[in-house]
């Protein structure tokens, strides 16, 4: 995660650099978001964007509203106030004006939610747990919001093959926490699992802290179910690791964001949980270090390595600025996070030491710390995982969410500084070193 928090008085200037950002650099995942001090009205993204223009869609009308509140008796939402949540983004970034939110159980509910709405010409928006730092799960204009929210049933968990079938409003550390009884876990985490739902984290191909040990969900999700702007419903429930009849469709909706169609049930594999965890936080003088470091622990540590993420000093500053939390290592330009997980402690405990003394050994490593424990280990991951909750402090915050080739990953940051100069409040780089 690359950020650039700046001045409030920047914002028309950084608006437009980030808007040229995204349009120039597709190739490389790009993505942004801007958000605002959230004790003021956010500006309505059409007016914050007057070139946005809307489509040729048609108005919500009363008799629309009673189709919808036949449909989905006591889940429909109409009243303003309670609407404000749901058109607002988490970083307060887009705020859109939707005056209808649908709340379906079903496939077939949302079927026919889309099957009408696409005779009736009228917009809608999916959105899941609203987690997202882009803006992607709110309207733009007055779009119809879809959530997912009820859609939040477990269908069932094969604990011999670790299989998991669930509808797409299930929260992710929900599920994590049902298949941990099965000794299995999640193939993704994210600073987000508390409320953001796996339909939004396969739309978005959401990617996390375990990427590194257990790949990208196109490897992981066996099946899905999705309903197409028609109101088709497309059925690729397959719960086998080995399918191959025919083309393997779900993989369009993996990473789609909606605009396939609405993901509503998933089936996905979950690994064996780790039997051992263990967290080495460590500090760095230069990022060239810590990108040594990465190969190193990719090939002394192997099979127990889970997480490897960095973090700068600016970013530590954040953190302990803003949200008064405290380093357990002394200052140092960069900072290095390891999490590793196997089957025997004691044999990953001796793995990880062997590997820290040796970059002690050739100076690699200047000063760091290892925890066992689980308290101790979330407030090491506290640092890394409450950096965006840290720069909202500040006030409007600019984003940009990029893949690069590590050896050119940090420059990224270093240009940024040069180009905004005095003019930032701070420009900060941290993330996932593992998946670029």
């Amino acid at each position: 995660m690359f950020t650039t928090q700046l001045c409030r008085h920047l914002e028309r200037w950084s608006v437009g650099s980030a808007t040229r950002f995204i349009n120039h650099n597709r190739s490389v995942c790009t993505s942004v978001s801007v958000f605002a001090n959230k004790t003021k009205q956010i500006e309505l993204t059409r007016n914050r964007y007057p070139g946005l223009k809307k489509g040729p869609y048609s108005d919500l009308t009363g008799q629309d509203v009673d189709y919808f509140s036949k449909l989905l008796q006591g889940r429909v939402i109409t009243d303003a106030s309670d609407l404000e949540g749901s058109n607002t983004d988490w970083l307060g970034t887009c705020r859109g004006s939707s005056q209808l939110l649908l709340r379906p159980k079903t496939t077939d509910e949302v079927s026919k939610i889309l099957e009408y709405c696409n005779g009736r010409k009228l917009a809608v928006v999916p959105q899941g747990g609203n987690t997202g730092l882009v803006g992607g799960s709110v309207p733009v204009f007055d779009e119809i919001i879809i959530s997912t929210q009820l859609m939040n049933q477990i269908i069932s968990l094969d604990d011999i093959s670790g299989t998991l079938e669930c509808q797409a409003g299930c929260v992710l550390a929900a599920l994590d926490s049902y298949v941990s009884d099965s000794n299995l876990t999640m193939p993704l985490d994210l600073g987000a699992k508390g409320s953001c739902h796996i339909g939004g984290n396969l739309s978005t191909n959401a990617g996390g802290v375990r990427l590194l040990r257990y790949g990208s969900l196109h490897g992981s999700v066996l099946g899905l179910e999705a309903v197409l702007a028609s109101g088709e419903i497309v059925d690729c429930k397959s719960t086998l690791r080995k399918d191959n009849t025919g083309y393997d469709l779900k993989q369009l909706f993996i990473g789609s964001e909606g605009t396939l169609g609405i993901i509503t049930a998933v089936s996905i594999l979950c690994p064996q949980k780790p039997k051992s965890v263990s967290v080495a936080f460590l500090g760095c003088e230069t990022f060239e270090i810590v990108l040594s470091l990465f190969k190193e622990a990719k090939h002394s540590l192997g099979e127990i390595l889970l997480a490897f993420e960095f973090m700068d000093s600016a970013s530590m500053d954040t953190v302990r600025d803003n949200l008064n939390l405290t380093s357990p290592v002394s200052e140092f330009p960069f900072y290095v996070l390891i999490e590793t997980g196997g089957s025997d402690g004691k044999h990953d405990e001796e793995k990880l030491t062997a590997f820290l003394e040796n970059q002690m050994s050739s100076g690699l490593i200047a000063d760091g710390t290892v925890a066992t424990e689980s308290t101790k280990i979330a407030n090491i991951w506290g640092l890394r995982e409450r950096m965006a909750e840290g720069l909202m402090v500040d006030g409007y915050n600019y984003k940009y969410d990029v893949s690069l080739p590590l050896s050119k990953f940090y420059q990224l940051v270093d240009d940024m500084r040069v180009r905004v100069g005095d003019l930032a409040t701070r420009v900060v780089g941290y993330g996932h070193v593992g998946d670029g």
